[in-house]
């Protein structure tokens, strides 16, 4: 039986064949089945060889997430968020998700625009009124 592959958006979907999985034990609380159960999860996905995403956005992927990426071009997600490896397992999932999704859409443009005409006002004269009080500040001219 072959899982469903995760569905980022409409276009995107990442092959649960691609996704590589490590199960270790957690630190944090648990008693004691944190000494005998792999609850932590990592997962590994290559981002470099991918067939799930468009160039533009492996190239989005790659700059934005560098950090995150080994020198084999794989990202590396883990959690021990709960104490049992399925939820941890979603949990990755569902992390895995976000990261692409942030990265799916390419940024918007900016469009420059000038300042209007009452900022450019307001910021002169919040500039001479606060020359005019230095200036009060001053020791008076000393007369000759």
């Amino acid at each position: 039986m072959s899982l469903p592959p995760l569905r980022v958006n409409s276009r995107i979907a990442i092959a649960r064949s691609e996704l590589r999985w490590n199960f270790v034990r957690s630190s944090g609380p648990g008693g004691q089945n944190v000494n005998k159960v792999n609850s932590k999860v990592q997962l590994r996905w290559s981002v470099r060889q991918t067939s799930a995403l468009p160039e533009p956005v492996r190239e989005r992927m790659l700059s934005r997430y560098a950090r995150r990426i080994n020198e084999r071009g794989e990202l590396l997600i883990a959690s021990q968020r709960y104490r049992d490896q399925a939820r941890n397992v979603a949990d990755c999932l569902a992390k895995l998700r976000e990261l692409v999704l942030a990265v799916a859409s390419p940024p918007r443009q900016r469009k420059t625009t000038a300042p209007p005409r009452r900022a450019r006002e307001q910021r002169l004269s919040d500039k001479r009124a606060t020359a005019e009080k230095k200036r009060r500040r001053a020791p008076p001219p000393a007369d000759e």
